[in-house]
């Protein structure tokens, strides 16, 4: 493995990336080990009707789009984001993965996942009712990553 490190004058902020040649379970452990040292601390700016919220990142279970619009799902709140779904993905930390071509959720507050094999499967997560759609076409890749941050694999 080759390690680079390049500096940037004027970067806003650190970005890591890695190249692999696929995805395998120490690939995906160095992303959990550089995700958990940034802190966790993040904040995401969502709103809801005329109000700003700073959200703790890890308190967001999900986002989901619907329409035109992209909502992002606490435990027991739905807020609003003026991103766009591909946007988020680029600013979300390790944790938080796509699930459907319209989600994306959190892998640490996931709690189960229903697997249906003629159609999408349920996700359920921690401490909370509510469920989202994990599609077919995401099933492999995210249940690979789930066990890898559950396990610790």
């Amino acid at each position: 493995m080759k390690v680079r490190i390049e500096i940037e004058e004027g970067l806003a902020e650190e970005e890591v990336i890695i190249r692999c040649g696929s995805l395998n379970d120490s690939v995906i452990s160095l992303q959990n080990y550089i995700s958990e040292q940034s802190g966790g601390k993040g904040y995401l700016l969502l709103r809801r009707n005329e109000t700003e919220f700073y959200v703790p990142l890890k308190e967001i279970y999900f986002f989901e789009t619907e329409g035109r619009e992209l909502r992002a799902h606490t435990a027991n709140q739905i807020f609003y984001c003026d991103y766009r779904l591909y946007e988020l993905e680029e600013l979300l930390p390790g944790c938080f993965m796509r699930i459907s071509k319209s989600s994306i959720a959190n892998l640490d507050v996931i709690y189960s996942v229903t697997r249906n094999l003629t159609a999408s499967s349920v996700v359920e997560f921690t401490g909370s009712a509510k469920k989202a759609m994990l599609s077919r076409a995401y099933f492999k890749v995210v249940t690979e990553r789930l066990k890898a941050r559950k396990l610790g694999i």
